[in-house]
C-alpha cells in the first residue's frame, strides 16, 4: 500500500505535467507545494510568483522570507509544515487567478488536503480564505473582517481548526499589516501548544 509521501510525489509529477488550463504555456515551473507529510499547520497561498515559477518551490521570494521569519518567532520551522497555493502555476504578470484556474487546480488541492488530514489550516489571503469557505458552508467577507478568527469545521470528511490571516505579500505593501499579521501568527502558536498538551486540538477554544 503507498505511503502518503509515495501519493504526494505522485501527485506532485501529475501537476508537473499539468495542461488543465492556459497557465501551462507561461509557467517556468509549476508549484506543487513542500513540507511535512504531517505538518503541524498546511499554510495555503494564492499562486506562485516569479521566484517561486523560477524554482518550482512555494514562498522562496520576499513573501516567503517574511513566512519563514513569522515562522521562527513562534517556534516552527518551514520543514514543521506544509506550504501550497491555491492554483499551482503563476498567473502572468502575478495578475489575480481567473476561476477557471482555480477551478482546474482544485482537485490537486483537495488531494494534498485529503491525504494529510491537517488538524489545523491557515489560509494566507483573500484567495485562500475563500476557497476554504466554500468547504465551510460560509461566504468569506472580508479578511479586515475575518482574519485572526479560529473556524472549527469539518472540509472533505476530516476536522480541522481553520485561520484566516493577511498574506505576508499584503504586510510588504502595507508595513502597518504586519502587526496584525504576528498577532495572527501568535494565535497559531496557540493552536500547536495546546495540541501538544492534548495531542488534539478539540479542546481549543
Amino acid at each position: 500500500m503507498d505511503t502518503i509521501t509515495d501519493e504526494l510525489k505522485k501527485l506532485e509529477e501529475e501537476i508537473k505535467r499539468c495542461r488543465k488550463c492556459p497557465l501551462y504555456k507561461t509557467r517556468t515551473n509549476a508549484v506543487p507545494g513542500e513540507g511535512s507529510t504531517n505538518p503541524k499547520i498546511f499554510f495555503i497561498g494564492e499562486a506562485p510568483g516569479a521566484q517561486e515559477d523560477a524554482t518550482g518551490r512555494p514562498f522562496v521570494g520576499a513573501a516567503g522570507k517574511l513566512l519563514t521569519t513569522l515562522l521562527n518567532e513562534i517556534g516552527l520551522s518551514r520543514d514543521e509544515v506544509y506550504i501550497t497555493n491555491v492554483i499551482k502555476c503563476r498567473p502572468p504578470g502575478n495578475r489575480d487567478p481567473a476561476k477557471e484556474e482555480v477551478e482546474a487546480c482544485r482537485p490537486y488541492l483537495e488531494k494534498q488536503l485529503s491525504l494529510m488530514k491537517p488538524k489545523a489550516i491557515v489560509a494566507l489571503g483573500r484567495h485562500a480564505a475563500s476557497w476554504l469557505s466554500g468547504y465551510m458552508n460560509r461566504r468569506f467577507r472580508s479578511m479586515t473582517r475575518e482574519h485572526g478568527i479560529i473556524f472549527e469545521s469539518e472540509i472533505l470528511g476530516f476536522k480541522a481548526r481553520i485561520l484566516f490571516t493577511y498574506h505576508p505579500a499584503a504586510a510588504l505593501y502595507n508595513p502597518n499589516l504586519l502587526d496584525s499579521l504576528r498577532k495572527d501568527f501568535e494565535k497559531i502558536k496557540e493552536m500547536i501548544s495546546k495540541d501538544r498538551r492534548r495531542g488534539t486540538l478539540e479542546d481549543y477554544l
